[in-house]
């Protein structure tokens, strides 16, 4: 990567991936199109997309209306169920090449292990054969439970580069964090900011926002940052574009990083991934 101060995260097959993002959902193509361009201008260098938004199109717009060359963009999407054979995952990549508008994602996911359908062992071994051609240059999963991830490596013994998860002061995911940092994988954040909730308006981020002279939204991120996560803040608006990567410059103490922490309300705040997927 290059042309970005934006720290990097090395991947266990050796990509860098920038460790704070654009997230794009649930964003239409049109919106989406403006706000990659915008991030891209500010020097955003990592994307997130996924078949399911419904947005790919609009990423590919941004992309190139941003005129930032590609090869200096992480670009990231995701594919459903229904590609969940040995022999979906390439498809699924063509399709969503198509949209984009591209020659290469940088990092596939499968977004839901969804695991009463019981293919995403499948799924994972298509991924490692498109690693392997070097159609793309990470795998990962997203959603996957410690237990989900346990069996891709007992049953392929290829580790992902990263799981993206739902993660928030409000749902730390501690289990699943654990697990990852054991294994090798990185863990990325999606709803950092606790969408639908009043998280920035909890009075422990309010007060260390006010400490340091930050949003409380300033304060979530850098939480993350610090917990050596990659975070994806979704943001159409260019102010919150800004201050979304307006995060590097100073520093939480042990104690505010632990008060965060502590606000925690256990897995039931999160989405069930053995129950919801797509």
């Amino acid at each position: 990567m290059t042309d970005t101060s934006l720290p990097t995260v090395r991947l266990a097959h050796g990509a860098q991936m920038p460790v704070l993002g654009l997230g794009t959902s649930p964003m239409d193509d049109d919106e989406t199109a403006g706000a990659v361009e915008h991030a891209l201008g500010l020097g955003y260098r990592l994307v997130d997309t996924a078949e399911n938004y419904r947005n790919e199109v609009g990423v590919g717009r941004g992309l190139r209306a941003s005129g930032v060359p590609r090869e200096d963009v992480f670009l990231t999407t995701k594919f459903n169920r229904e590609w969940h054979s040995v022999d979906g995952p390439r498809r699924a990549l063509d399709a969503s090449l198509e949209r984009l508008g591209t020659d290469e994602v940088d990092l596939l996911l499968v977004h839901w292990p969804n695991p009463d359908q019981d293919r995403y062992v499948d799924a994972w071994r298509g991924l490692v054969a498109l690693l392997e051609e070097e159609r793309v240059r990470a795998i990962g999963t997203s959603n996957f439970k410690p237990e989900h991830l346990q069996r891709l490596l007992d049953e392929t013994g290829v580790t992902p580069d990263v799981n993206q998860v739902q993660l928030s002061p409000r749902t730390t995911r501690d289990a699943t964090r654990d697990y990852d940092a054991e294994h090798g994988i990185v863990t990325e954040s999606w709803s950092p900011l606790g969408a639908g909730s009043d998280l920035l308006d909890d009075p422990v981020l309010t007060d260390v926002a006010a400490r340091h002279g930050r949003t409380p939204a300033q304060v979530v991120l850098r939480w993350h940052l610090q917990l050596g996560l990659v975070v994806i803040p979704k943001s159409a608006r260019p102010e919150r574009l800004a201050e979304n990567l307006a995060v590097l410059d100073f520093e939480l103490s042990a104690d505010e990083t632990d008060v965060i922490s502590a606000l925690d309300r256990g897995e039931s705040e999160a989405t069930d991934s053995d129950s919801f997927g797509h």
